[in-house]
C-alpha cells in the first residue's frame, strides 16, 4: 500500500460532522489494518450527534463515530498469526485491557479500560481504514454480504442478551421495541429455540417486518395495551429503553420469569417492585456483548438471521450526517449503513 491518508467523517460537535484527510493507521505488533466496507449506524451514534454525550460520555474533542464495521484486511502487524491480507471480516469493535479483575473472569466487556469504537475519546470506524488488535477481527464466509458482516455487531446484542435471558427451547419471549436491536433480539430467541416471541412498538411498518422475521405475535401499543394481550412470557427483553413501556413490560412477566434491560434510556426508571418480588423475577441489565462474533456469525451464515433485510439506506462517506438524521425524516428506516468506499 502506497497511501498515507484516508478520508475520516469527523464529529466537531453537536450536529457539526466534517469529511477530513487523515493520517492512514499503522498496525502495532498484533494488530490488522482494515479497510472498511461497511458500517451500521446505531441509535448511539445519533445521540452522540443531537447531544455530544450519552450519560459519563462526553464528546470533548473531535470525535469519529461508527462501531459497527466490516471490511477486508489489508496489512498486518509483525506477530499477527490468525489473518492474511485480503480476509474479508467483521470487526468487534471494543477491545480490552486483557488483564484486568473483569478480563480474567472472562467479562472482558466490564474491562474498566474497554477502548471502543465511537465511544470518547476513542475514534471509530466512519473512515477508510481502522486498525483493530487481531483477536478482535473474525473471517466471515462469502455468504455474507458486507452489511451483513458489519451487522453481526448488533446481532451479538441480541446474542448476548438471549444468554443472559437463557432463552431455550420452549421460552416464551416478549420484545419491547422494534428498532434493530429489537428485530435481531426476536431473531436471536427464535433461534436459540423461543416457541412464542411476541414484539412491540409503535411503528406498524416495523411490526410488519417483525412478523416477516418470525414473531408469532406483534402489538401495536398505540392501539393496545400490552396488559390485555393475554400473553405471559417467562423472558423480557426490553429494547425500548421507555420507562412507562418498562413498566409495563415487567408487569407482564410470569412467575420466576427474567428480565433483561438492554434499551439506553433515562438513567433511572420506576419499578414496580412489588410485581418483581412477588413472582421473583431477575432483573438484569446487558452491556454490550462478550465471546459472541462466533456464533452470531454461524446464525447469520446458516441463514437462522436475516440481517440483509434490516438494511434501510446506504450513505457514502461525505453522507454520514444524511445516514445520522435519516431516521428522523424516513418513519420506514431501520438501519442505515455507510459505505466508507464511496
Amino acid at each position: 500500500m502506497t497511501e498515507r491518508t484516508m478520508r475520516t467523517a469527523v464529529l466537531h460537535g453537536v450536529g457539526k460532522i466534517m469529511l477530513e484527510e487523515r493520517p492512514r493507521p499503522e498496525p502495532g505488533p498484533r494488530d490488522v489494518l482494515v479497510q472498511v466496507a461497511s458500517v451500521g449506524t446505531c441509535g448511539s451514534d445519533v445521540h452522540y450527534y443531537e447531544h455530544g454525550r450519552i450519560g459519563d460520555f462526553v464528546v470533548n474533542s473531535p470525535l469519529v463515530l461508527g462501531h459497527e464495521p466490516s471490511g477486508t484486511v489489508v496489512a498486518a502487524g509483525p506477530e499477527v498469526t490468525r489473518h492474511r491480507p485480503g480476509q474479508r471480516v467483521s470487526l468487534e469493535p471494543g477491545v480490552p485491557d486483557f488483564t484486568c479483575t473483569q478480563c480474567r473472569a472472562g467479562r472482558y466487556n466490564l474491562c474498566p479500560q474497554m477502548r471502543f469504537f465511537g465511544t470518547p475519546p476513542i475514534d471509530g470506524a466512519f473512515c477508510e481504514y481502522v486498525v483493530v488488535h487481531e483477536e478482535f477481527a473474525y473471517p466471515v464466509p462469502d455468504a455474507l454480504s458486507d452489511d451483513a458482516a458489519a451487522l453481526i455487531e448488533p446481532l451479538s446484542v441480541g446474542v448476548w442478551a438471549c444468554r443472559k435471558a437463557r432463552v431455550g427451547p420452549g421460552t416464551r419471549v416478549l420484545v419491547t421495541g422494534a428498532g434493530p436491536v429489537g428485530l435481531l433480539c426476536l431473531q436471536a430467541a427464535r433461534a436459540f429455540g423461543a416457541t412464542d416471541v411476541m414484539i412491540t412498538d409503535i411503528n406498524p411498518g416495523r411490526l410488519g417486518l417483525a412478523r416477516d422475521l418470525g414473531a408469532s405475535a406483534t402489538l401495536d401499543v398505540r392501539q393496545n395495551r400490552l396488559a390485555d394481550a393475554a400473553f405471559d412470557p417467562d423472558v423480557l427483553l426490553e429494547c425500548s429503553g421507555h420507562p412507562a413501556a418498562i413498566g409495563e413490560a415487567i408487569r407482564a412477566v410470569g412467575r420466576a420469569g427474567r428480565v433483561v434491560l438492554i434499551g439506553m434510556g433515562g438513567d433511572e426508571i420506576p419499578l414496580p417492585l412489588s410485581h418483581v418480588q412477588t413472582r421473583e423475577l431477575e432483573v438484569t441489565g446487558t452491556f454490550r456483548y462478550a465471546n459472541t462474533w462466533p456464533a452470531a456469525i454461524a446464525l447469520a451464515a446458516s441463514g437462522r438471521v436475516q440481517l440483509d433485510a434490516l438494511v434501510t439506506g446506504h450513505y457514502g462517506l461525505a453522507e454520514v450526517e444524511q445516514a445520522l438524521t435519516a431516521g428522523s425524516r424516513d418513519p420506514g428506516l431501520v438501519k442505515a449503513v455507510v459505505r466508507p468506499q464511496e
